[in-house]
């Protein structure tokens, strides 16, 4: 995996500059390597098969570094969190570093408690995470610009969110997404609006794991990772968006998603994205 130079122009943003992932993703079948949520580890494994790549689930120190030097993609997920835990996605976050291997981190109820929040800072300041994917409070949080989250869940962020992620991505040196109703994608630079998606989806426990899932494969084949966030929530919107045609509740529609992502082309994403740039 090689990464594009920071101190360049970056390309610009077009369906065209995403929708080959998909096709990239199941050509190459790329591993992508989890420490994650116990409460939706099946969602993301089946999602990760669905768009056409590989999990697997890892968590043991004594395994964790080895697992990662196959991986072509690193996944931190705090959603069920342990003081055991950090220490692992410390050793796989700085072995996948010194491999390029891109990582993404979901700072999963950062801001709700000083373990989550502490974690989340430490991880980000002793790796160098490519994709930071949460929602618009632990973002917030993270930032230093106010953002507010109760449980997992946020229930705010003071100030504009494109304009906080903009300059958190400056400062840490990192795509930054916000998701959310409007997902945001910046690296302080570029910065997208993404408008895919349906309110079903957040009736359903795990789908910004979900979202995190699909980041991290699309990562693994596309070295930009403002391209490979945008065509991950592409991605995913728009299986929302069809599963909810056709599901009469949250479980029904959890079934319809993961049948979605696996039914997406590349057509799909190059006539049904709503990007925007702000």
């Amino acid at each position: 995996m090689s990464f594009a130079p920071r101190n360049t122009t970056p390309p610009p943003i077009s369906p065209v500059s995403f929708a080959n992932g998909i096709e990239e993703v199941r050509r190459t079948r790329p591993l992508i390597h989890y420490i994650t949520n116990r409460v939706s580890i099946n969602d993301c494994a089946n999602v990760t098969l669905s768009i056409g790549a590989t999990p697997v689930m890892a968590d043991a120190i004594e395994e964790v570094e080895e697992m990662v030097s196959s991986a072509n993609a690193l996944v931190l997920n705090l959603g069920t969190l342990s003081r055991a835990q950090v220490d692992s996605m410390l050793a796989a976050g700085k072995m996948a570093n010194r491999n390029q291997i891109p990582v993404i981190l979901d700072p999963v109820g950062a801001g709700a408690t000083s373990l989550r929040t502490e974690s989340a800072h430490l991880l980000m300041n002793k790796i160098e995470v490519a994709v930071l994917k949460g929602n618009a409070g632990e973002i917030g949080v993270l930032a230093g610009a106010g953002g507010s989250v109760k449980g997992v869940d946020s229930t705010g962020l003071n100030g504009d969110p494109a304009g906080v992620a903009q300059e958190y991505a400056r400062d840490a040196d990192a795509t930054v997404v916000i998701s959310g109703v409007r997902d945001v994608v910046t690296d302080g630079r570029r910065t997208i609006v993404v408008d895919n998606g349906h309110e079903m989806m957040g009736a359903l426990s795990g789908t910004g794991c979900m979202a995190a899932s699909l980041i991290g494969a699309f990562a693994a084949v596309c070295p930009d990772p403002v391209v490979s966030s945008v065509a991950a929530l592409v991605s995913f919107g728009i299986a929302g968006e069809r599963a909810a045609q056709r599901a009469s509740g949250p479980y029904s529609f959890r079934t319809a998603l993961i049948d979605e992502i696996v039914l997406l082309g590349r057509d799909d994403l190059m006539q049904n994205a709503k990007i925007g740039s702000v």
